[in-house]
């Protein structure tokens, strides 16, 4: 089997953990938000609290990785976030669908590293970036398997985490053995060091980037219904943006991979902070369908662009704590962003978040921008 076709079967991973468990949840917050009789900082913090379990996630993945392999951490934690898509059904209680949807971010942050570390030793043998960009470009089947059923049983919000928890199940089913492939035996306790100061410019950018994109889909329903689209128009929303989401290692795997330094992670977060910008221009669906694109084009291709960064620069042993440290700046970004975001939504207007994501997009892609010498890290 190619590296890159062991990639698009590991992308599965990127489709449950992401595309279904964590970006799945914006399409539901209308319906939850009525139902529930939610604020946007209550629906917030329920994103919020996923983004907790993230980063708890991100931060004990090296010490499972250490004591029960890459392959193995990513496939249990691509059951326990089946369990956990399916468990959101089980209560309306605000406290259990926080802790629920805490285990969903924990394991969806071990599954993401676990997975990022299997496809980054895949392009290794391959020479190049494009199983990463396809790995990360999972995360747009879940999406747009989201978009298709979720707003049709949106109604019966309780159903569709039940059928998303089955979607997750089959994926980890298709994906068991491919983790397996390419697993490097690797001495008791010895994982490597994390290098990240050395990375400082692309970490903060990592961190800004994290904080803004979560708010757009956690929030582009609502702002959706309170413009009065039609269903229809939710679902050609959801869909182009994952469309585009499988789309985007067209784009970018060719700049990902040849050219030097952050300049194709620059580019990415440019056009990404422009098409959120985008959807404040006007109303239209045809508007509001261009900016679904140029973010879903984009948003998993920061993930691909930082993690190929440290691929060419850390050394292999570094790759899985490294990766790990990134992650964990990636879910604190994504926790404090959903909930800042929702306040500001409560105070100004639902088309707050896009802005809030726009411009801390660009500001990261200044940062990442920067000049910086494109010297290996030991």
């Amino acid at each position: 089997m190619t590296a890159t076709r062991e990639a698009a079967r590991l992308a599965l991973g990127t489709a449950s953990a992401l595309g279904l468990g964590r970006f799945a949840y914006g399409l539901l917050v209308p319906a939850m938000r009525e139902d529930l009789r939610w604020t946007l900082a209550e629906a917030g913090a329920i994103s919020t609290v996923n983004g907790l379990g993230y980063l708890a996630g991100a931060v004990v993945t090296a010490a499972v990785v250490r004591r029960w392999g890459t392959a193995a951490a990513f496939r249990w934690g691509m059951v326990v976030t089946a369990l956990a898509l399916a468990g959101t059904a089980a209560s309306d209680v605000f406290g259990v669908l926080l802790a629920v949807r805490a285990v969903a971010g924990a394991s969806g942050a071990v599954v993401f590293i676990a997975g990022g570390v299997i496809a980054a030793r895949a392009s290794a043998r391959a020479g190049s970036s494009a199983p990463i960009t396809v790995y990360f470009a999972g995360t747009g089947l879940g999406i747009v398997l989201s978009g298709v059923i979720v707003p049709g049983l949106a109604e019966r919000w309780q159903v569709a985490w039940i059928g998303l928890g089955v979607a997750a199940g089959v994926a980890a089913l298709i994906c068991w053995r491919v983790a397996g492939t390419g697993e490097e035996p690797r001495p008791a306790g010895e994982v490597g060091r994390a290098r990240v100061r050395p990375l400082w410019r692309i970490a903060v950018a990592y961190f800004l980037f994290s904080a803004g994109y979560i708010a757009y889909i956690t929030f582009l329903s609502v702002y959706l219904a309170d413009r009065h689209a039609s269903v229809v128009e939710v679902v050609l929303t959801g869909t182009a943006r994952g469309a585009a989401v499988v789309a985007s290692p067209a784009l970018w795997s060719r700049p990902i991979t040849r050219w030097r330094g952050t300049r194709a992670l620059a580019l990415v977060l440019g056009v990404l902070a422009g098409g959120a910008a985008l959807a404040l221009v006007s109303p239209s669906p045809a508007v509001t369908i261009a900016s679904v694109v140029a973010y879903g084009a984009t948003f998993m291709a920061v993930p691909a662009a930082v993690t190929a960064r440290i691929r060419t620069v850390v050394p292999p042993d570094g790759w899985t704590a490294t990766l790990a440290a990134f992650t964990t700046l990636f879910a604190a970004g994504q926790t404090v962003g959903p909930w800042l975001a929702g306040l500001l939504a409560d105070h100004t207007g639902v088309a707050a978040p896009l802005a809030w994501t726009a411009v801390l997009c660009a500001v990261a892609a200044l940062l990442a921008a920067a000049p910086k010498p494109d010297t290996e890290i030991r």
